[in-house]
This record gives structure tokens, C-alpha cells and sequence, in this order.
């Protein structure tokens, strides 16, 4: 019997950040979060690139580019959708969602989903190194995770 569980080692890891903008006060912390993870686990720094987008929106397009570049292994999605007085939220909460999902599905590398989708900013800071932890710092341990449960199916 073959049993596949991932070790969270970033020795060799090339690993992509791509962030947006808007609601920088979070996402701010979530990149912070992720760096200080990825250097916990030994990510060299010459084997990360952090990628500004300006809102949620434009994270799978810039996210479906590098993807195709072959410059990294994994990529780490990050991003803060705040519910506000009108229906854009639903819309932009789905379309980010759906399309990250699909990068990742379809891609060649995984994708981790660190989008906070929260009902206020309260809610949203709290998980970007609050009371709830930080969800970047949560996502770049996951997706090294990730690295290494691929790696060693492509070893099966």
C-alpha cells in the first residue's frame, strides 16, 4: 500500500505571491504572513516573487500568466473582499473564486486561495495576523505542502 501525505520544506521551492492592492491594510499582512512562512521553512528569498495587482479581479489573470511562464512552482493568491452596501461583493467574491479555481485545476502548478471574503473589516483583519491567524501565512505552508504531495505522485 502507498501512502502520500506532504512535508512542508521550501529548500528549493520557487514560489509566486500575487496580491492585490485594494484593501492593502489586510493584504499588507497577508504577504507579510506569507514571507515570514516561507522563510520559516527555508524558501530562499531569490525564489520569491511577490506580484501587485490592483483588486481580487485581476489576480487570475496575472495569476494564469505566471503559471505559463515556468518561473515557479506554486503560486500563493492573496486578496481582501470586504462586503459593502451593494451587490458587487457576491460578484467579485464568485468571479475571483471560480477563476482561481480554475488556474489551479487546470494549470500546471497549484494555486493556494488566500482571498479573505468577509463581511467587514474587523473580520478581514483578524484573519490577516489577528485572533483567526493569518491566512497568507496559512496558504504558503499549504502550498509547499502541495509541492511535495505532487512531487511525489509524479514519483509513483
Amino acid at each position: 500500500m502507498t501512502e502520500i501525505c506532504g512535508t512542508v520544506n521550501g529548500q528549493t521551492a520557487k514560489v509566486g505571491i500575487v496580491a492585490a492592492k485594494f484593501n492593502s491594510l489586510v493584504t499588507t499582512k497577508l504577504v507579510n504572513g506569507a514571507l515570514l512562512e516561507l522563510k520559516k521553512y527555508e524558501v530562499v528569498p531569490q525564489n520569491i516573487t511577490t506580484i501587485w495587482v490592483p483588486g481580487a479581479l485581476e489576480l487570475a489573470r496575472v495569476i494564469k500568466q505566471l503559471t505559463a511562464s515556468g518561473q515557479v512552482d506554486g503560486i500563493i493568491a492573496l486578496g481582501a473582499v470586504v462586503r459593502g452596501e451593494t451587490s458587487h461583493y457576491e460578484l467579485v467574491c464568485r468571479e475571483t473564486a471560480v477563476g482561481l479555481a480554475d488556474i489551479s485545476l487546470h494549470g500546471p502548478i497549484p494555486v493556494m486561495f488566500g482571498v479573505l471574503t468577509t463581511d467587514n473589516m474587523d473580520q478581514a483583519i483578524n484573519r490577516a495576523g489577528g485572533k483567526s491567524g493569518n491566512k497568507g501565512a496559512d496558504c504558503a505552508s499549504g502550498l509547499l505542502e502541495m509541492l511535495s504531495v505532487e512531487r511525489q505522485i509524479k514519483a509513483l
